[in-house]
């Protein structure tokens, strides 16, 4: 297994994109149904490695920007300069006390294809190496306009994201001054001698540069081979307390001679849902996310934390296909309310009502659930993610 360690990521975005021809500034076309620089901060988002991600943009687009990150949780932008190297610099400016262990991955908002296996294949490359850049091997064949040719074996295209050291990067910088460079790998070994190590792309990176490029960037990422099923599963269980008049499952208020014991509102159904989101992910659970030793989520609306799992998954660009509960307890009955607590989760989850399933059982008045201590619930969920 790879050796990971975590990383801080900037985005360019600043750019004015004219060869992309649009009245639109490129990272804020659509793409897939929602702008492309989001689409593009989805992948990173979904990553645990992420120490910090930051975007680098052009001061006039902040309101674009913000409408494009709406609900990420992200720190201010940083307003970028009149040319890629000088906003990168502000960029890594904007690190206080960076630290000699301080890793940086530096990408491209206009590659929205970036797989994040290939990212966390850089992470693991960082480890090592002080400058790291994603590449491919040049496949067509090169000729000059004097009409010779190329030897092509051993040429690679450079990508994103490239790697550093980030003290190191912000060093170089400073010792380049006004001299502009075509990447930050060759400004790095312009200021140290050392060439970028290269981490093979398993798959398409290629830059959206003209808006022919957007269509067929959609169509890889609609083929059938570009998304896998991902199947996760959640148990939970909570006990009866002494007291209380209801309890609540599904999101649904029930009547009921106890309450359910839990640091939120105990809702054993969403809880079970939560985690199954999650585990389709490879996303930790519930406890990870939201540990119960943190008062602020004391008596919370568990509602949030399914919402949270659900855009987990649209921040990669996934789909939840349908989810499968069952509901396991002597009382209180969980047919009268099925219905309005299917309607729920569909509400929370942004499904339609047919991709919910929901079960109740008993156990036949054998163990915790069958003495009347408690509730338990299991879910299915079903996820289409992108490869």
């Amino acid at each position: 297994m790879q050796k990971t360690g975590p990383f801080h990521v900037l985005i360019a975005a600043a750019g004015t994109a004219s060869r992309f021809g649009s009245t639109l500034p490129k990272p804020y076309v659509n793409f897939c149904g929602g702008p492309l620089l989001r689409r593009t901060l989805g992948i990173f988002l979904s990553l645990r490695d992420v120490a910090s991600l930051r975007v680098i943009i052009h001061p006039d687009h902040i309101g674009l920007y913000e409408g494009a990150v709406q609900g990420l949780d992200l720190p201010p932008p940083i307003m970028g300069g009149s040319t890629r190297k000088q906003s990168i610099y502000y960029g890594l400016k904007s690190f206080s006390n960076p630290s000699d262990e301080d890793k940086i991955l530096i990408h491209d908002a206009a590659r929205p294809l970036v797989r994040p296996a290939d990212i966390l294949s850089l992470s693991a490359a960082l480890q090592d190496h002080p400058s790291i850049s994603l590449a491919a091997p040049v496949v067509d064949t090169l000729t000059r306009h004097d009409g010779s040719y190329v030897d092509r074996s051993g040429l690679y295209a450079l990508q994103t994201p490239q790697g550093f050291a980030l003290k190191a990067l912000l060093a170089a910088h400073e010792k380049a001054g006004d001299r502009d460079f075509p990447d930050d790998t060759s400004l790095f070994q312009a200021a140290t001698g050392i060439a970028p190590h290269l981490v093979m792309a398993t798959g398409p990176n290629f830059k959206i540069t003209t808006q022919q490029d957007l269509p067929m960037a959609e169509a890889l990422l609609s083929s059938p081979a570009a998304f896998s099923t991902r199947i996760g599963t959640g148990f939970d269980v909570h006990a009866f307390d002494t007291g209380g008049d209801h309890v609540v499952l599904g999101g649904v208020r029930i009547p009921h001679s106890r309450a359910l014991q839990g640091h939120s509102d105990a809702d054993v159904a969403l809880h079970a849902l939560t985690d199954a989101i999650l585990g389709a992910l490879g996303d930790g659970d519930i406890g990870v996310h939201f540990p119960p030793s943190d008062p602020s989520y004391k008596g919370m609306d568990s509602a949030h934390f399914l919402k949270f799992a659900a855009e987990r998954a649209r921040q990669r660009d996934g789909t939840i296909e349908n989810v499968d509960l069952t509901i396991i307890c002597e009382s209180p009955k969980i047919s009268p309310h099925a219905s309005a607590m299917r309607q729920n989760i569909a509400r929370i989850l942004d499904l339609p009502l047919n991709r919910i399933g929901l079960k109740a059982t008993t156990t036949e008045g054998l163990g915790f659930t069958g003495r009347g201590e408690g509730i338990a619930a299991q879910a299915v969920a079903s996820l289409k993610l992108p490869v």
